[in-house]
């Protein structure tokens, strides 16, 4: 969600009109994360967002795209794709790959409370049961193989600790296929900054759930535990009880987990903190030029991984 393709106002509205959405009136990047380029785009019939995509090809994006409009037909609150004047939901732009969804309403908190928590716990469920009737297939593309091939490439820039840390862990994970739980398609990133929140009447309400680029067919569980790792997690990556009963509760009024599941979750957590460990060094140490770029800190997700193995959790 950074900006590495510049896109001028001018570029824009000539894009704008293969769209029945009006006339640009405003464009502004959109600084955060590290994936894709992101704008908000406002004219004189709504607002919207228009990303481009860095890494994903024009090929492999109906996969997202059509998991998106699927999820926002069965009500949930997620950016709806935007058709252009011949039905397509994927444009290009500038060279690259481009889509048009609605803009959510809402602010992401830094802070959530188990109030919080309890409304991403059911969003979460919402999504795993709309999901099951989605047709898509692509396996999680930041699953098991890819820490493989990850791994070696951020080893030579750690230091011992680091490195026999991730040996040791993707050793462990090794042991383990849960291909029997629950699958479907997964978020995979629903972190704190993609769930907005609105008050309407001052009652704490769900504006939406955004970004759904890392997404993929994975075990259900694996998308509680990144989420957990996230939203549930004092400054040194420890689990905080409240919040962690609070998401998990809300998740299982409305999808209770398997026995499977149950007995899974130790190793779920901690298989949840090695994804984004490994991606946070691999975006730390083998970075792409872009402008107003945010690499997040790796050795925060270290310390999760290491706080999940110094002790089972359970669900």
């Amino acid at each position: 969600m950074s900006v590495f393709t510049k896109v001028t106002p001018q570029e824009l509205s000539a894009w704008l009109k293969g769209y029945a959405v009006g006339a640009l009136t405003d464009l502004k990047g959109i600084t955060a994360g590290i994936e894709n380029t992101n704008y908000f785009v406002t004219t004189t019939r709504g607002r919207f967002v228009l990303t481009l995509f860095e890494k994903l090809t024009a090929a492999e994006l109906p996969f997202y795209v059509n998991l998106m409009a699927h999820l926002a037909s069965h009500g949930i609150p997620c950016p709806a794709p935007i058709a252009d004047l011949n039905n397509s939901l994927i444009g290009a732009l500038n060279g690259k790959p481009a889509t048009l969804v609605t803009c959510l309403s809402g602010v992401p908190v830094v802070a959530p409370k188990p109030a919080h928590c309890v409304l991403v716990g059911s969003a979460l469920a919402e999504m795993h049961l709309a999901g099951q009737s989605y047709r898509g297939d692509l396996e999680n593309p930041r699953g098991p193989k890819w820490w493989r091939e990850t791994a070696p490439r951020v080893m030579p820039f750690l230091d011992k600790m680091r490195q026999d840390l991730l040996q040791s862990e993707l050793e462990h994970q090794s042991r383990f296929h849960f291909h029997d739980l629950p699958r479907g398609p997964v978020h995979a990133d629903l972190f704190r900054d993609n769930v907005l929140f609105r008050k309407d009447a001052r009652r704490l309400r769900l504006g939406g759930v955004i970004d759904f680029y890392f997404a993929g067919i994975d075990s259900l569980l694996f998308d509680v535990a990144i989420t957990l790792n996230d939203w549930c997690i004092e400054p040194g990556g420890t689990i905080e009880p409240e919040r962690a009963r609070a998401l998990l509760e809300a998740y299982r009024a409305i999808r209770d987990f398997t026995p499977g599941e149950r007995e899974a979750w130790p190793v779920m957590l901690r298989a949840a903190a090695l994804r984004f460990w490994l991606s946070r060094l691999f975006d730390f140490y083998v970075p792409r030029p872009g402008e107003l770029t945010h690499a997040h800190d790796p050795e925060h997700f270290r310390r999760i991984l290491e706080s999940r193995r110094a002790g089972p959790e359970a669900l």
